[in-house]
Order: C-alpha cells, then structure tokens, then sequence
C-alpha cells in the first residue's frame, strides 16, 4: 500500500493508477455521494422536528465525522479507502470483512434506489406503466452503472460531477420554491417552537435515515491512488462539501415541509409530489416540474454510480491483498477499473429486482425493509472506521499527519465517541421503532445481517494471498 503523505505526487501511483481525481472532482463527486435525494422524502416525513434533527445530527455527528475522514483520508492516501485503514489498524481478515459489508450493502441498496427511479419515471412519462416494465428498466440501469464503473476513471467521472450540480439545482429548488410558495399559500406544517421539539414514538424511525443521508466522506478515498493530491485536497473537499451539503439538506427538508402535510409525504413519491405542489399551478409548472424530475431521475443513476465505485474499489483492494474472495480482484486490462467487482455487483442487484419483482405487494414497505436491512449492514462499517482511527493514533502515532482533529488525544476520543454514539442508535432505531416494536419486522433484518455476515465470512475464507 501506498504511503505517500506528501504534496508532490507523480503522474501515475505505484500500482500504475492514473491520478484523475483534482480537488473539484473530490468536492463534486463528495456531494453527489452525500446529498442524496431518493432519502429526502423519508427524514421529512419525521416532520417539522426533522429540521431539529438535520442541525442535531449536523453539529454532532456530520461535523465529527468529517474532521475524523479528514485525517485517514489525507494521512492513509491507500486505495481502497475504509478497507485499507481498518486493515492497517485491525489487520487482514477486520478488512475483508469491511469490504464485503461495504460492497453488499450497495449491492443491496442499489435496488431500492432504482425502484424509485422507476416510480418516478411512471409518474412523470407513463402513469399506467406495469409492474415488470418497471423491473426492466432498473435491471437496464443497473448494467448502465456497471458500464460506467468499467470505462476509465477519467471519463467516468463526469456522471457524478454532473449528479452534484443537479442535486445542488434541486434541493436549491425545493428550498426557495417553498419559501415562495409560502408566501402565497401558507405553510402545509406549520414551522415553530412547538413543531421543532422533538418526540418520541414513531417519527424516530425515520431518524437513522438523517444519520445516514451524511454518510459518505470516505467514499472518494476509494480512489486514493487515482487522486491527484490526497494530503491536500480530502480535507479541502471535505469541508467544501461538507458547508454545502449541510445547507441544502436543510433547503430541501424544508421545502418538502411546506408544500406537503406530514401524512401526504410518501417514501418513493414525495419529491415528484413536492414538485407539482410548489411549481405545477404556474404557467411554465409542468416544464418546470418535468426538467426537475428528469435531473432527479439522473441524480439517482449519479449515486449509484458514486458509490459503486468507490465500494467496487474497496473490494477489488481487499481480494487483491488476499483479503478477500479473488472473485472481486480483476481490473480491467486497459482501464485499471475494479471491472469483476462491478459485474458481480451488477448480478447481486439484478438477482434482488427480479426478486422484489415477484414480491411487491407493497412498493412502500418492501422497499422501506430492503432499505433497512442494507442500512444496518453498511453502518458497521463505521463502527470499525471510527475503531481504527482510534487506533490508528495510538500504533502509529509518530506518521506525519498533513491534517490532524484537533484537541489532541481528547478530543479524538470525544469526537469518535459521538460518532459511534449515533452509529449505534442509527442501528437500533432501523430495527426497533419506538412505541411499536414489530417482532417480525426486526427479526427479518436481524437474521438478513447474520447471513450476510456468514456469507462474508465464507468469502473472507476463500480469499488467497498475493503471489
């Protein structure tokens, strides 16, 4: 692995990585993986107290975490990210298990992503669109994904650089189109101190989803060895991102929050609804609402594409140091792409389509368990991340760090003790609903981790040293 910590870096990495990635795709393809629209819907539909959580979560959580992602990431410039900082302070078989816990939950959410791009879809081109032309059409974008994680990095940048202006336009458009709309027509949930208190009971199902809409400052460290200068720029992309992440989170909650009462927020409708609520009663509304939707339905290609190739990355990283099944190892040949990564993660999400396909009863529910049970998986990785750091300071204390968190020691523990803090009640509240705890409900996301937890551990086994 890599240890370069310096400013200066060559042209191509040791491993023969082109350096592709300046500090304007680092901060572009941060915010694409970050701001993610497909989850708005479900943290608004906490209510008004939602705003509360946002800046919460914001001051506690997002910004702690950040500092924290700022350090690996500039002072463990490794490719593969995650993996290669809980392998350096864990050890091989601690990041084998980060890499498949990683890379199956995009496997697994990826579907849950496409499903409502297809709802969205319908509601926009074809309102009578069936069931399985629906599942048809997730199942050809996941293979489009797939393409643009094989093609060169250089070229395949551009989805997500191009995703990030537009989440940017959208949310930037909920946000003062509801300040607009209020000034004409009111306010669907009325904003004040009353509203903004938080409760318990079920709204906090919903609050994990906060924590996990700000996940995602590691993902470009993915790429470490394909960046241009990572000392310097993953604490510059980090806080860039980081100001105007936070900023449009709130627009757009807030937005959501005007146009629609809290019972009319659904999970795969909410944004579409929003739109024609704030902009479809205006003379250019239906051009607005339908440029709108199209940017959503390509911002929700731009994640996938974001965060498959950083999870691709992480485990063709791991395979390739024996960590992990050599399924995942091979690159492409004239690309330096983790291509057999994407392929299998382009087989996982088809497989669970064509699944849901046969099993969607409910759009809503199916995809709500779907999201859960990927949610859980992938928040363990960050017990072990914010783990490592710990650790990584204390066993390798004297590397020269181009950015450190500040406060010394303590406020290292502070900080990676709140973050722990919120990865922990994220999980619980994913499988425990406050007030209306569903046996069956948790017992399916409880035995869908075990598995995939045994499922890893067989890959971790198969896995074969380097020559």
């Amino acid at each position: 692995m890599s240890d370069q910590t310096v400013s200066s870096t060559p042209v191509k990495s040791s491993k023969g990585f082109k350096r592709v990635l300046k500090s304007l795709d680092m901060t572009l393809f941060t915010v694409c993986a970050i701001l993610v629209i497909d989850q708005l819907a479900a943290s608004a539909s906490i209510g008004v107290q939602s705003i509360f959580w946002w800046i919460f979560t914001l001051i506690f959580f997002f910004i702690p975490y950040g500092l924290i992602t700022a350090e690996l990431g500039s002072t463990y410039p490794d490719q593969g990210g995650i993996y290669s900082w809980v392998q350096r302070a864990f050890g091989g078989r601690w990041g084998g298990r980060t890499a498949w816990l990683w890379w199956i939950n995009v496997a697994l959410w990826q579907p849950s992503v496409y499903i409502i791009f297809t709802g969205i879809f319908a509601q926009l081109f074809m309102p009578e669109l069936g069931l399985w032309p629906q599942i048809f059409i997730a199942i050809v974008l996941t293979w489009i994904t797939t393409y643009i994680n094989i093609i060169a990095l250089d070229a395949g940048k551009w989805v997500p650089n191009v995703g990030a202006v537009f989440k940017a336009v959208i949310m930037a458009s909920l946000g003062f189109g509801g300040i607009w709309y209020a000034m004409s027509h009111g306010v669907a949930n009325p904003i004040n101190l009353e509203t903004l208190t938080p409760s318990w009971g079920t709204p906090l199902a919903f609050l994990p989803v906060i924590v996990y809409n700000f996940m995602g400052f590691e993902l470009m460290s993915g790429a470490s060895e394909e960046m241009a200068d990572p000392a310097r720029d993953v604490p510059k992309a980090i806080i860039t991102s980081g100001i105007f992440i936070a900023a449009f989170y709130l627009l757009g909650t807030i937005g959501i929050l005007i146009a629609l009462p809290m019972d009319d927020i659904g999970l795969i409708g909410g944004i579409m609804d929003t739109f024609t609520k704030l902009f479809g009663e205006s003379a250019m509304g239906p051009a607005i609402v339908m440029t709108l939707g199209i940017m959503a339905l390509y911002t929700f290609l731009a994640n996938m594409v974001t965060w498959t190739m950083g999870a691709n990355r992480s485990a063709a990283q791991a395979a390739d140091e024996g960590h992990l099944d050599p399924i995942f190892a091979k690159l492409s040949a004239s690309h330096k792409t983790p291509a057999n990564a994407a392929i299998v993660t382009g087989l996982v999400t088809t497989l669970v389509i064509i699944v849901y396909g046969f099993m969607a009863a409910d759009a809503e529910d199916l995809f709500w368990t779907l999201f859960a049970f990927s949610s859980v998986v992938f928040l363990i990785c960050y017990l072990l991340m914010f783990a490592a750091f710990l650790r990584l300071r204390m066993i390798d204390a004297d590397r020269p760090r181009a950015y450190r968190v500040p406060g010394g020691a303590a406020g290292a523990w502070i900080l990676t003790l709140l973050c722990i803090a919120f990865i922990v009640q994220a999980i619980v509240f994913f499988i425990y609903t406050p007030g209306e705890f569903d046996i069956k409900y948790a017992s399916t996301i409880i035995a869908g981790v075990i598995i995939t937890a045994i499922i890893g551990e067989i890959l971790i086994s198969r896995a074969k040293p380097p020559a």
